[in-house]
């Protein structure tokens, strides 16, 4: 993913737009996961929260039978998944639109989290990722290195992410 225009860098935190990318909800039944999986050339974990990536696809467990998968855009992922319909029902619908995601990384990123979402984000394993809430907002929280995380939000919700990341940023600054 490469970076977009929004960006504030209130260092020791840098909140940055990532380009917008091909976002899918699946849903099938654990029975029909390997099969779809094997279509689709990934591995849909089974663990919830637990991630794993082909090439530049990437698909994350949210639950027994739910997974967000992410491409980039323009990836094909809609055709053999409609050739093991039969074999392998399930729903898989294109909600791209629907989302956008935000980098947020520096050292001081911990707090930026802290302050707002009450996950321990410190206990999330790197190359984990969660839906959690963010203040009010349901958020997916990827984690993709010790001080590197993504954000994904519902664009209904981006400039209340927004005001509060800005807010809490400006507190860890003063703070320094």
């Amino acid at each position: 993913m490469t970076n977009q225009k929004h960006q504030f860098d209130a260092s020791p935190v840098v909140v940055e737009d990532l380009a917008p990318a091909l976002r899918l909800s699946l849903r099938v039944k654990p029975a029909h996961r390997a099969t779809l999986g094997q279509a689709l050339g990934l591995d849909l974990p089974a663990r919830v929260g637990a991630c794993k990536v082909a090439g530049g696809t990437e698909a994350l467990c949210l639950g027994p039978d739910e997974w967000l998968i992410t491409a980039p855009e323009g990836t094909d992922l809609a055709t053999p998944a409609r050739a093991v319909y039969a074999t392998a029902p399930h729903s898989l619908v294109d909600i791209s639109d629907r989302e956008i995601t935000l980098r947020l990384s520096g050292p001081a990123v911990l707090d930026l989290l802290a302050a707002c979402c009450p996950r321990n984000v410190a206990a999330m394993p790197v190359g984990s990722a969660a839906r959690t809430v963010f203040d009010s907002a349901t958020v997916i929280l990827w984690r993709d290195g010790p001080t590197d995380f993504r954000m994904d939000i519902w664009r209904s919700f981006v400039p209340h992410v927004r005001s509060l990341l800005s807010q809490v940023q400006g507190e860890i600054a003063a703070g320094l």
